[in-house]
């Protein structure tokens, strides 16, 4: 089969392959052992050997072609055959159609480039006929056989595919089978006698990349808990590793990610994901990812051909991508042309009648786009025409209103159009306008030098238009970039920063959405709301449009409403100083669209309480710099030095430190190349200030020498008042350091680090995200332990007895009764109660579901949120809880000289006194928290549906909690009159709950007499003290349950909405739960004390 062109180290090859034919160009290869007398003696024999040890299909393709040029020490893989007639077959083919045409060439450069081109072609043409071929399902389930004998994991456990390799251990190669399924990696040799066997898991991967050296030309390198392993010897290495790289990723987004899961049907069931369908997806998001295309968009079609480029007067060799709703090429140079054609833009499809295979695209505008030399082009006119009708139906009533005109078309006018309605009806509160049009509208009478540069900028840019159109569907070329890092004029930059962010498209094809979401989020009061208002004032203050209302009120409402649209990020600090910046140049509704096109597509998860993609870009950075910069690298002790310098360049894309008027130049950049753009920056800006940092003898001083530089960066040619430009506020004559133009900044990183690829970025923060995640899993775990064990009980504890390192690390520690009370009393805002171990042990029962006796942090942890920062309702319903079954059991205390206090003995008996269940529910209990228990293994697939649904709990219906009797209530009482003891508002609390158990008590007679007329509520009058504060002595007297004959009329009870309704009409009630605790104090306090008893001991 034809290979994609990569280069070999012919060297050490040469002990493993012998030459069979050459020429001028090729050479073919036979590898050692194979076909030989007497196995081609002892290399021969090992060789051999290693390769047949298994069965037919894991043998290493005994003949390959490799290219080569005269004078040249650089070879290429181009070809490998499983037999000789296979790899004849193709010798014959190069001999035929490849070696009378490579004498034109002048030189090797060219050759190589040619030889390059043709089997990239082949390749692509096999790969269109394979694209549907399903894998041989015979081989498959054999493969599938052996891997459930071979490693024995749950049923559930899906097999991916598989792949013949070599496993490294130590300086010796194992060949055997690598297994890739959902949740495990896991290789298998058996070679002379000698059985191998390795499992790892997906999420406990914390470095996957491709490595080479002296031995190996390319591996596999996969480090997990601290361990390296190495795989080599594959056929297809990249296509291992991009599969390799998928599963990774994919089973820590499981993890961290559940809404996204739960939204995609195939990665939502772990077991309809296959080989096939991740290359799909893989190259969809690539796709997506370069286009700037909605996360929904699938590649469908990839096709070879060549877009003729009007103003150039060439054809342009590249690939033409299709999916449900777009059309895209891209030149084999990504940067030479690309072009976006969505089919809501298409009006006719036309194919030639000559020799060049041509397909004609007409869009709006009355421009048109060539395709040729495009094979099939019949049945892709056909599909094309098939998808644009369908397409052109459902945008039917907003593409008869759009004007074609041989001008070019302002692509905001089609947006405009399709929500023109909905602008009508909120013109009232939604500004039409960016606020850079109201707030700085440039006066045309008095044109000065730099507002004279302005428009010849525009005047570049329209011509730039008359060339390559304007719109969504203009040509991209090394022309637009130019004239993008050369700032782009104040009038075009919301409709270029629409365009280049794909955000134009979002708006396009959800028209109204915007003002619908703001209607719907308006009054809406939550966390994220409140953090809002408390921002909106620090969203650039300095600029006039913040300091009046309507800028105000519009970055409410596109906060607001974003919040509205994702409470999964909701609303994170760095996105008001984002939204203020897009605000200035983009309408509101545009504005909108671009924090949705940053926050969910070009910055994805920066914006969320871990930001892991800012962490992940921050190591991304790190490695450039070590790529890059080594002597920064070697100078600098700790490289999280850049981490921390670098984080707020990242999230505000250097909006938070560079002056106003040169970060918008720095925005220009970032979306029209993404992430690469901050990058290049990022090294150009260490770059300059080199000697410096250098020369800094500590992390502060180098600081410092960074926000000196950012103070001296300019826009000499910014048009801003100098009112509104924060570079101008120092004088050039009272500053003695150089000043720095941000044009010549960014320009001098396209010219430095220009060359670093979009794949490459991509590779990188994949491998690096594995790591990050990894990073802060070993965080919390040492946190969990440290706050969980470490800080509590020395290591001689018998915490110890109750860890089970084989379930996942929240739930491996587990405490008894007797160890929660010690935390309870240490943690606990409710410890200071008279009745704190009454409380301890029945919020023990309350958690301990299972009725093992036990808890572990997981539980623990959510009752202590509860307590410290559940609402009002929260706090009562754990009380409520605490005192109805199966938490309360009824405490009788065996020394009455020590009060409430309960031994050790009494606790822990108290704590195995539990409901009894049915012996069904018993078993499905214990199934439930024990997945696969009776097999000695953890279903881990179960586990992960287990706790991403904990996780996600639905709030308990408080209709659904019983009705707490008679004796409950009067403990439930008590236990509120103990909570308030030593409050300073002691007597109001008192008095408080007084009135509401007298008014609980009158609503509960009153409703037994409408029952039952004859009855009487007879000795409840006393049942609890309602005259107000209890006197010392007789506070509990009033509260005592009086003997009940049988006979007596039923006790009474209480719903929890009634005991809530009446605590609400009680201000100071409410004040006195809602009040905040500082939970880290407490925490602080908590270590001490066990430290200092630990060091008393």
């Amino acid at each position: 089969m034809w290979l994609k062109p990569e280069e070999v180290l012919l060297k050490n090859a040469l002990k493993l392959w012998m030459m069979e034919r050459s020429n001028d160009y090729f050479v073919l290869q036979r590898r050692r052992g194979y076909g030989e007398e007497g196995g081609g003696g002892l290399t021969g024999l090992l060789v051999g050997t290693l390769d047949s040890v298994l069965d037919s299909t894991a043998k290493v393709a005994p003949f390959r072609i490799l290219h080569q040029t005269p004078d040249s020490q650089v070879y290429l893989s181009i070809a490998c055959g499983a037999n000789r007639e296979e790899i004849t077959k193709h010798w014959e083919w190069l001999e035929e159609n490849i070696m009378k045409t490579l004498s034109v060439f002048d030189s090797n450069e060219d050759i190589t480039n040619f030889v390059q081109g043709k089997i990239r072609g082949l390749i692509a043409e096999e790969g269109k006929h394979s694209f549907a071929k399903e894998d041989d399902p015979e081989k498959f389930r054999e493969a599938l056989l052996k891997f459930e004998k071979c490693f024995g994991l749950p049923e559930q456990e899906k097999l991916v595919t598989y792949y013949s390799c070599s496993y490294w251990k130590g300086r010796v190669p194992c060949q055997g089978w690598l297994y890739l399924s959902t949740n495990f990696l896991s290789f298998y040799s058996f070679l002379l006698g000698s059985e191998i066997k390795l499992i790892i898991s997906w999420d406990a991967i914390s470095k996957l990349e491709k490595t080479s050296n002296v031995i190996l030309t390319e591996s596999i390198h996969v480090c997990s808990q601290g361990e390296n392993h190495y795989f080599s010897m594959f056929l297809h290495i990249n296509q291992t590793y991009l599969l390799m790289e998928q599963l990774a990723s994919y089973a820590i987004k499981r993890i961290f990610d559940k809404e996204t899961f739960d939204n995609d049907p195939v990665l939502d069931d772990p077991l309809q994901i296959t080989k096939r369908g991740l290359e799909n997806r893989a190259h969809s998001e690539q796709f997506n990812a370069f286009f700037r295309l909605p996360k929904e968009e699938t590649l469908k079609e990839v096709h070879e051909c060549f877009l003729w480029v009007p103003f150039s007067h060439f054809n342009t060799h590249g690939k033409m991508c299709i999916s449900e709703n777009y059309i895209c090429f891209a030149s084999r140079d990504g940067n030479l042309c690309s072009v976006i054609i969505p089919l809501r833009e298409v009006l006719a499809i036309d194919e030639t009648n000559d020799s060049s295979k041509s397909v004609i695209i007409s869009v709006k505008g009355k421009t048109a786009f060539r395709f040729s030399e495009v094979k099939e082009f019949e049945q892709l006119v056909a599909k094309l025409r098939l998808k644009c009708g369908a397409t052109s139906t459902q945008y039917h009533d907003i593409s008869t209103e759009v004007p074609v005109s041989s001008d070019s078309v302002d692509p905001s006018d089609d947006t405009e159009v399709q929500s023109l309605t909905c602008q009508r009806e909120c013109s009232k509160t939604v500004n039409t306008e960016a606020l850079m049009t109201v707030f700085h509208p440039q006066n045309l009478e008095t044109l000065d030098s730099k507002m004279l540069k302005e428009k010849m900028k525009e005047q570049s840019w329209n011509i730039l238009f008359s060339e390559c159109g304007r719109g969504v569907s203009m040509f991209r070329t090394k022309k637009t970039r130019d004239l993008v890092v050369r700032g782009i004029p104040e009038t075009l930059r919301g409709e270029l920063w629409m365009l280049f962010s794909g955000a134009v498209n979002d708006m396009a094809a959800n028209p109204g959405y915007y003002a619908e979401v703001v209607e719907q989020s308006l009054g809406t009061c939550n966390l994220a709301t409140e953090e809002i208002e408390r921002d909106l004032r620090r969203s650039l203050p300095e600029h006039p449009a913040f300091q009046s209302d309507t800028g105000i009120s519009a970055l409410r409402r596109v906060l607001t409403a974003y919040a509205f649209r994702n409470p999964k990020i909701g609303y994170c600090q760095a996105m008001n100083i984002l939204t203020s910046v897009l605000l200035l140049y983009a309408k509101e509704e545009e504005a909108f669209w671009l924090l949705v096109a940053v926050c969910e597509r070009m910055l994805p998860d920066y914006f969320n309480r871990r930001i892991i993609g800012a962490l992940v870009d921050q190591a991304v950075f790190e490695e450039l710099i070590r790529d890059h910069l080594p002597q920064l690298t070697e100078h600098m002790t700790d490289m999280t030095f850049f981490s921390s310098v670098s984080l707020s360049w990242f999230l505000t894309l250097f909006i938070s430190v560079l002056p106003i008027e040169s970060a918008v130049n720095v925005v220009d950049c970032f979306f029209y190349d993404g992430i690469k753009a901050i990058l290049q920056l990022g090294l150009a800006i260490l770059d300059y200030n080199l000697d410096k940092l250098l020369a800094c003898k500590d992390d502060a001083e180098a600081v410092t020498a960074l926000n000196r530089f950012f103070n001296n960066v300019t826009n000499k040619d910014s048009p801003l008042p100098s009112s509104v430009q924060q570079g101008s506020n120092v004088s050039d004559e009272k500053s003695s350091h150089i000043r720095v133009d941000i044009t010549d900044l960014i320009r001098e990183s396209n010219e430095k680090y220009g060359n670093i690829l979009y794949e490459d970025i991509h590779s990188m923060r994949c491998r690096n995200r594995l790591y990050v995640i990894q990073t802060l899993e070993e965080t919390t775990k040492q946190n969990v332990k440290e706050l969980f064990f470490s800080y509590y009980w020395c290591l001689s504890s018998p915490v110890l007895k109750h860890h089970d390192p084989s379930l996942p690390y929240l739930e491996q520690y587990q405490i008894d009764c007797q160890q929660f009370r010690v935390l309870y009393h240490l943690l606990s805002p409710w410890a200071y109660s008279a009745n704190r171990d009454s409380l301890a042990l029945w919020t023990f029962r309350l958690l301990d579901e299972n009725s093992d006796c036990l808890i572990n942090f997981k539980e623990f942890s959510s009752a202590i949120d509860i307590m410290y920062n559940g609402s009002f309702t929260e706090k009562l319903k754990l009380l409520f809880k605490l005192h109805i079954s199966p938490a309360y059991t009824e405490v009788q205390y065996k020394d009455p000289s020590k009060g409430d206090e309960l031994s050790k003995e009494e606790l822990l008996y108290l704590s195995q006194l539990h409901v009894s269940k049915p012996a069904k529910e018993k078993e499905a209990n214990s199934a439930k928290n024990s997945p696969e228990k009776e097999k000695e293994k953890v279903n881990i697939q179960a586990y992960l549906s287990q706790w991403q649904d904990e996780l996600l709990k639905q709030e308990e219906n408080i209709k659904d909690l019983p009705r707490m009797n008679q004796s409950q209530f009067i403990q439930f009482s008590k236990t509120l009159y103990n909570l308030f003891h030593g409050d300073p508002e002691e007597e109001s609390l008192y008095q408080a709950i007084a009135v509401v158990t007298n008014l609980l008590l009158r609503m509960e007679e009153v409703g037994r007499k409408l029952h039952s007329p004859t009855s009487a509520m007879k000795g409840l009058s006393g049942a609890v003290c309602v005259s107000g504060v209890p006197s010392e002595g007789q506070a509990e007297k009033p509260l005592e349950k009086e003997p009940t004959s049988p006979r007596e009329e039923p006790q009474w009870s209480f719903a929890f909405e009634q005991i809530l309704a009446s605590l609400l009409n009680e201000p100071a009630l409410v004040k006195f739960f809602e009040k905040s605790i500082d939970l880290k104090a407490k925490l602080e306090n908590a270590k001490t004390s066990q430290l200092s008893s630990r060091t008393k001991k």
